[in-house]
């Protein structure tokens, strides 16, 4: 047999790796630094199947719930691409009620209901996330196809604490001393900041059971 070279899968933070161990993938964090994603993505491109932008997402369409699933067909935002649209269909196939659509990237966390009905305007976006305009212009470099899987982690409604603005170290790990410091800042966001990691594990407990239901490679071999 041949090299077949490995799809790499591009999430923001490590938790949202695990949930892809099994999952026949190369996984990389991007955590807060474009530049240092740009730089490894490129690295990385010449011997990739393909890149999959892959995690939580914040949902900026009113009929998303808390755990469903959006499958990119374009991305808008800062970098506007098309996915592969054999590998969006057959995440489709693999993922019963995921929703295909546009998804909005541009670095940018949407904390606020109102931010979020903004871009949702303009865009006609269903989702936003923090990774994938940098996998996209990556993949658009190397001429290599380009997926989008996201699970919605907020919905519309949400307004996120303070605290999750600092939680991300620039490697993909959890900076606890940031995230405590917010709180003794600002006690008052406690409540809600317990809410909001009650949805993040709803969310990577579905995450986990999506990647499980597509299989091997993410589908990048049934497109």
């Amino acid at each position: 047999m041949g090299h077949v070279k490995p799809v790499i899968a591009i999430t923001g933070t490590r938790r949202e790796g695990l949930v892809l161990a099994d999952a026949g993938v190369e996984v990389i964090c991007a955590g807060g630094d474009e530049a240092a994603l740009a730089q490894r993505l490129d690295e990385l491109a010449p011997d990739a199947a393909g890149f999959i932008s892959f995690g939580m997402a914040g949902a900026i369409d009113r009929s998303l719930s808390l755990g469903d699933w959006v499958v990119g067909k374009r991305l808008v935002g800062s970098f506007p691409a098309s996915c592969d649209p054999g590998w969006a269909q057959a995440l489709m196939a693999r993922i019963p009620g995921a929703r295909l659509g546009a998804v909005q990237a541009d670095g940018r966390l949407l904390s606020d209901p109102y931010d979020k009905e903004h871009v949702s305007a303009r865009s006609a976006a269903l989702v936003v996330d923090m990774e994938s305009h940098i996998v996209a212009e990556a993949a658009a470099r190397a001429g290599i196809p380009f997926a989008i899987l996201r699970c919605v982690s907020d919905t519309t409604g949400i307004t996120l604490p303070p605290a999750v603005d600092v939680m991300m170290r620039p490697d993909g790990s959890i900076d606890i001393g940031a995230v405590l410091r917010s709180l003794a800042i600002q006690p008052g966001q406690i409540p809600s900041f317990t809410r909001t990691l009650m949805s993040f594990a709803k969310a990577y407990g579905m995450m986990g059971k999506g990647a499980q239901a597509i299989g091997e490679r993410l589908g990048f071999d049934a497109r």
